[in-house]
């Protein structure tokens, strides 16, 4: 597939369509064909049996009793303590508060913003800091010498992430979370300029990327 896109970006009809200065990139969480059923502890040991009723409260555990494959019923499993035995490389995973955490990769695309179309694309390992690591990986690798711009929402304003972009000659157009500890890292002299506001409304693009690939696609 990598191949696939890279011979179509270079055909001399998709050539003319493609901006090589201004860019926007985005991830999405991706499910693993694992279940919770395969997660087994990392140590090799056994999880502590559930609990068992006393009357109408809760009691100890049941002597000698083992907990069954596939019930986590009041354990708490992290990514440290738990891995899939089909997948060993998805992880718990989850990009919205107040929803479970679900055996997961994250995959990232890199858009030029004139026709919304995919420059660069990869999957990795379902982590914290995976969808920045990425980001500059991808843009990083985009050709031409000449100043370019990365387009991203709020999840990308992180102090060492602008920083990073900056030192790698790439204006970083990342919306602003003001709410943030801290505040944003962009600031007023960078989210002034027309430019910053055309990167930010053109970013939105980028999610009809994953809801094609997800709503019509299959992914």
């Amino acid at each position: 597939m990598a191949k696939f896109l890279e011979l179509l970006l270079a055909a001399p009809e998709v050539q003319p369509l493609l901006s090589s200065e201004h860019f926007s990139v985005d991830g999405t969480l991706l499910r693993a064909w694992a279940s919770h059923s395969s997660l087994e502890r990392i140590d090799g040991l056994d999880d502590e049996p559930p609990p068992t009723s006393v009357g109408k409260g809760f009691g100890g555990n049941a002597p000698g009793k083992k907990r069954a494959k596939g019930d986590f019923r009041g354990l708490l499993l992290s990514n440290q303590t738990h891995r899939s035995c089909t997948d060993g490389e998805a992880r718990l995973f989850k990009k919205a508060p107040g929803v479970g955490a679900y055996l997961s990769f994250l995959g990232h695309c890199v858009m030029e913003n004139r026709n919304g179309l995919v420059v660069a694309s990869e999957v990795t390992q379902a982590t914290g800091r995976a969808e920045r690591d990425s980001a500059l990986r991808m843009t990083r690798s985009l050709r031409g010498a000449h100043q370019k711009t990365l387009g991203a929402d709020k999840g990308y304003d992180t102090r060492d992430f602008v920083a990073d972009l900056r030192i790698s000659g790439i204006t970083p157009h990342v919306a602003q979370n003001t709410s943030r500890s801290g505040g944003s890292a962009i600031d007023g002299r960078t989210a002034r300029h027309q430019g910053y506001v055309q990167s930010i409304n053109t970013r939105k693009r980028i999610e009809q990327v994953f809801g094609w690939m997800k709503q019509a696609s299959g992914l």
